[in-house]
């Protein structure tokens, strides 16, 4: 009896995303040396994307983010994130600033159809969680072999 051919996993690889992590790591290194002069251009936040049976699970980091500071939509099938990390009113003066501020946008092409009307998005310690159930088309389901 013949394996079953393994279904292939879906890379997410997004080589805009992969260019601001390198403008990132760069901002990072010249921070270090030179101060933030890069605060207004903003960060993405650290992204996990699950995937399970009947959908995918989007967590973003986004500490300090209130949910008025954040707009998600979903277009065709690009989950679309966009907020700000806001910076807090100081009193005294900054010696250091290492927490990232400004705005940031995330997109990502999730594969298959979504059921649009059970998309569910929550925001808890830190984390914003957007949660895509696939279309019932999109499901895998067992199919059985008659005798015939």
């Amino acid at each position: 009896m013949a394996t079953p051919a393994r279904r292939p996993e879906f890379d997410f690889w997004n080589p805009v995303r992969e260019l601001d992590n390198l403008s990132s790591r760069l901002s990072q290194m010249f921070d270090s040396s030179f101060g933030d002069i890069n605060s207004a251009m903003g960060r993405a936040p650290a992204i996990d994307i699950e995937e399970t049976d009947d959908s995918f699970i989007v967590e973003a980091d986004a500490p300090g983010v209130k949910k008025e500071d954040l707009d998600i939509e979903l277009q065709d099938n690009e989950l679309v994130i966009q907020g700000e990390y806001k910076d807090r009113s100081r009193e005294g003066r900054l010696r250091r600033k290492e927490r990232r501020t400004g705005q940031f946008n995330y997109r990502v092409t999730v594969p298959g159809k979504i059921d649009r009307e059970s998309v569910q998005a929550n925001l808890a310690d830190g984390v914003l969680t957007v949660t895509l159930k696939k279309a019932e088309e999109t499901k895998s389901r067992k199919i059985e072999v008659s005798d015939d």
